[in-house]
């Protein structure tokens, strides 16, 4: 197979069928199935996924918990509001944080940012990162904790731009997985949005494993791609955490020829990042910038849920290596056909 290419990954997406809004049911979101044998597309809801699995089959989820990351403040002296977005904790004990700002060109080295009107959170631009990054130092008298609470309670759900409308109190609980545990993301791990608890414990009844890793999701998932060769790109860096109990529920069905199946790219990144020589699981905490795009050989899961993805993106590439690029197409025009609702508050695939 040739070196695939940027443009390769385009393709026209009607406006209308960006999801504004989950459906009112997790699980009763639509669910396409895509055959990677036979190439069979069959057009199904998302509970009856419980049909293509069974006992001792595995379901690799990411517990990774969404944070309330948007925040806005006030520029000293001007009183300019700005959106200031969480990207991570760089420091706890001086209480540093990488950030984005909006607008970034008035944000400067040596501001600061007001976010109560009591003056009880303030910010201090400290560093430069990139164009609209900066390295802010919370100025905040009290543990710890208050610190974490009190900008748990001044932030918002941070939906994705794409998303156009505002934020609603829903959200909070809607853009969250019910296994969401570990605290550190900054968008949803999103095709594990569809799981109910009611489908979970059919699925559990039925003797499906479930395997918890943690991979928090960073804003570069949304990145887009700006080289042709995508050999060039460069992948932003989110950490990962698998443990042992992980790694034994997902080599034991491998060892015994089930399914696993990787809910979402997220985890299937996270998997990627840590094969044995052996072509196994193992244990890995730290950070992973891997890139996956055709062509790839995948050595851990053989089946993926997730969702319908945007153009150009590299979680489209992703899925093209997973189910091979000209399947790939010929869903998603299928998709658009069928008027499939995308992104993150979208329809399901479930690849085979």
């Amino acid at each position: 197979m040739s070196k695939m290419k940027l443009s390769e990954f385009d393709f026209e997406l009607p406006e209308e069928l960006i999801a504004e809004y989950p459906h009112d049911h997790r699980d009763e979101a639509r669910l396409m199935v895509v055959h990677r044998s036979t190439g069979k597309i069959e057009h199904k809801l998302f509970k009856d996924v419980i049909n293509y699995f069974g006992d001792g089959d595995v379901m690799i989820m990411n517990n990774t918990k969404v944070f309330p990351a948007r925040m806005y403040g006030n520029k000293e002296k001007t009183g300019a509001k700005i959106e200031v977005f969480l990207l991570r904790e760089l420091n706890r004990e001086s209480l540093l944080w990488d950030v984005l700002v909006d607008p970034a060109r008035k944000i400067r080295i040596g501001n600061k940012l007001y976010f109560t009107d009591d003056d009880s959170l303030v910010a201090e631009v400290i560093d430069n990162t990139t164009s609209r990054g900066r390295t802010l130092r919370f100025l905040f008298d009290g543990p710890y904790e208050d610190f974490k609470a009190k900008i748990t309670e001044l932030g918002e759900t941070p939906l994705p731009k794409y998303i156009k409308r505002k934020v609603e109190p829903e959200d909070e609980e809607r853009y969250q997985t019910i296994f969401a545990k570990v605290e550190g993301a900054v968008a949803a791990p999103t095709a594990g949005l569809h799981f109910s608890r009611e489908l979970m414990k059919r699925l559990e009844l039925k003797g499906v494993n479930f395997a918890e890793l943690t991979l928090h999701t960073g804003l570069g998932t949304f990145r887009t791609v700006e080289v042709e060769d995508l050999t060039k790109h460069k992948m932003d860096s989110e950490q990962v955490i698998i443990n042992q109990k992980c790694v034994d529920t997902v080599n034991k069905a491998k060892a015994n020829k089930k399914k696993v199946c990787a809910v979402g790219t997220t985890a299937m990144r996270a998997i990627e990042t840590s094969v044995s020589t052996e072509g196994t699981l193992k244990t890995f905490d730290g950070w992973t910038n891997k890139f996956i795009y055709p062509p790839y050989d995948f050595s851990i899961a053989d089946c993926l849920i997730t969702n319908f993805h945007t153009p150009l993106s590299t979680l489209l590439m992703m899925i093209s290596a997973f189910a091979g690029h000209e399947l790939m197409v010929e869903a998603y025009q299928t998709a658009i056909k069928e008027k499939y609702k995308f992104y993150s508050y979208g329809d399901a695939m479930l690849i085979l």
